[in-house]
């Protein structure tokens, strides 16, 4: 993947954020909820420490995250609600993943198929998609946080698969299993991090551009706005 790919993304995500913010903390509630029924630890539990990551990230306040912890540690009316991951094919036959957490598979696969077919696009089998992507860690840094042989030293000593550079910073890719040493290494060396996730990162992209890549983005929007929809990933890569 291309650094200056993902950092696009981040700008799009945080215009998400800013556009749905009550929206997009909600959905982040659910998945600390999720997160926190397997423990109420952080240290002990990754995934609940990186969806807490995720709503700070977002500016969400520190005590709804921990009401939401403490919801999960409760399991309070959230025992039914599981992962789900859809797929399907936008415009173009762009590839797209659909992450979900849902208490009501039915529902949710009526409502994702109907935002699919209004938007030009289908929903497909299982695989139909998937095996195109793979869980990727990823970590952005800005320029101006070190210079570029520092952070190309710190990255190859702590793991980490390769570094991108784009104009505005660099991005550090990690196999799923190294991404938790690698983000420490940085956190450790003091150095601020735009983002770190693991993500579904796709082994071949499709460009867009014009009235594609805006009828593209118009059906991954719609797809975010749905309270189940957690993460929806594609292959697109939209052209300057």
């Amino acid at each position: 993947m291309a650094g200056h790919s993902h950092w696009k993304s981040i700008k799009h995500k945080k215009a998400v954020v800013d556009a749905r913010r009550g929206k997009v903390w909600s959905k982040l509630a659910r998945l600390i909820i999720i997160a926190a029924k397997r423990g109420s630890n952080p240290d002990d539990n990754l995934a609940l420490r990186y969806a807490m990551e995720k709503a700070r990230a977002a500016n969400m306040p520190n005590d709804t995250i921990e009401k939401a912890v403490k919801k999960g540690a409760g399991a309070q009316g959230m025992e039914n609600f599981e992962s789900v991951l859809y797929e399907g094919y936008g415009p173009s036959g762009v590839a797209i993943l659909v992450d979900a957490l849902t208490d009501n598979r039915n529902r949710t696969a009526s409502e994702i198929r109907a935002i699919f077919d209004r938007h030009g696009g289908s929903l497909g089998a299982a695989n139909s998609v998937g095996w195109m992507f793979g869980t990727q860690g990823i970590l952005a840094v800005e320029r101006s946080s070190l210079d570029e042989d520092r952070l190309l030293e710190l990255a190859l000593e702590a793991g980490a698969a390769d570094v991108q550079t784009a104009p505005e910073g660099y991005t550090v890719e990690t196999t799923a299993a190294d991404f938790e040493k690698v983000r420490k290494a940085f956190l450790t060396a003091h150095v601020p991090l735009v983002s770190a996730e693991l993500t579904m990162i796709p082994s071949q992209s499709v460009n867009v551009n014009g009235e594609t890549g805006r009828r593209i983005r118009a059906l991954i929007d719609a797809l975010e706005e749905n309270d189940d929809i957690q993460n929806v990933y594609s292959n697109a890569e939209w052209e300057d």
